[in-house]
């Protein structure tokens, strides 16, 4: 999103804000009631015009003869291939409703390692790097999972330790 919002604020292209829009309708959708299989093909469908809508207006840049190596893309391009290269991933939250609609939780669990590299400067060992991110880790799994945090770490410290419940997909 943040990129989207980046390509039409920055390049003025209109096919980044209706991908948002299409992309928060799916939201809604999803969240509101179950989902057909029609509604997801043309939600695909949608999103593939959009796709190629970008496309044409942003070219693959031309080599240069004098030059070699990859040719630089533009931002917008570089996007738009991602997006393509990457759909099912994007919309995962469309086919699996257990997918969230955001990476949001992810970049929190990892922002908790960022502000203890800031405070400290570094990690004493890498050792106690490796014990802080197995304790961080096991935390955020269990809050996931909905389990009390405490009661998760007294198990631990009483030596039998809950289990994370394993998430078949």
């Amino acid at each position: 999103m943040r990129e989207l919002r980046s390509i039409h604020q920055d390049y003025h292209q209109a096919w980044a804000q209706k991908l948002i829009d299409l992309l928060f309708h799916i939201k809604e959708k999803i969240e509101t009631k179950p989902i057909s299989k029609n509604f997801v093909t043309r939600s695909v469908h949608s999103y593939d015009a959009l796709l190629q809508s970008g496309s044409r207006l942003n070219r693959p840049n031309r080599a240069s003869p004098h030059k070699r190596g990859r040719v630089k893309q533009s931002k917008p391009r570089n996007l738009l291939k991602r997006l393509r290269d990457h759909r099912d991933e994007v919309l995962a939250f469309l086919f699996d409703p257990t997918v969230p609609f955001t990476n949001n939780l992810a970049e929190r669990d990892l922002r908790m390692v960022k502000v203890k590299h800031k405070i400290s400067g570094t990690f004493r060992s890498h050792l106690g790097a490796l014990y802080f991110c197995r304790i961080r880790g096991y935390i955020s799994t269990m809050k996931k999972q909905g389990v009390n945090i405490l009661s998760a770490l007294i198990s631990v410290f009483s030596g039998n330790p809950l289990s994370p419940i394993p998430q078949l997909r």
